[in-house]
């Protein structure tokens, strides 16, 4: 029988932060936009079965404020006190200073369904509804394509 993954200490399956790599000041209204695509994305990511039977009960994804926009994360082992899976992303500071807050809301929405959607095909997890939310965004100056 395979033993079940660790459980974090809150109900929470998707976990989003930012961490800037640069000096220059973020934007005060991440956080709460990161919040909202939080919520979202952790439905679909219930509703889709993505944590079904996985080896890791709940996905955490760093959003890194540099110099560059990435479209594929990068991957820590899965923590295995608290059952996570770390992911980590980049995306360029500038442009998200750039951005009116909707825009910015679709392209967290995007780092986070990429870095998802890798993630699913590295461990095997059903990503299709993730793959059909990702379709569905309008473009974004992110100088990285879907």
């Amino acid at each position: 029988m395979k033993a079940e993954p660790a459980k974090p200490p809150h109900d929470r399956k998707l976990g989003l932060l930012g961490v800037s790599l640069t000096k220059a000041r973020l934007r005060k209204d991440s956080g709460i936009i990161l919040a909202s695509v939080r919520d979202e994305i952790e439905a679909v990511m219930i509703q889709s079965g993505f944590l079904t039977d996985a080896p890791f009960s709940w996905v955490t994804l760093s959003i890194r404020y540099g110099m560059k926009t990435e479209t594929e994360p990068h991957f820590q082992p899965i923590n295995q006190k608290f059952g996570d899976l770390p992911l980590a992303i980049e995306v360029e500071t500038v442009i998200t200073q750039s951005l009116e807050s909707e825009q910015l809301e679709t392209l967290f929405k995007r780092l986070v369904l990429r870095a998802l959607i890798a993630a699913g095909h590295r461990f095997n997890r059903p990503v299709s509804k993730l793959t059909d939310l990702l379709n569905t965004l309008p473009p974004t100056p992110d100088s990285a394509p879907s």
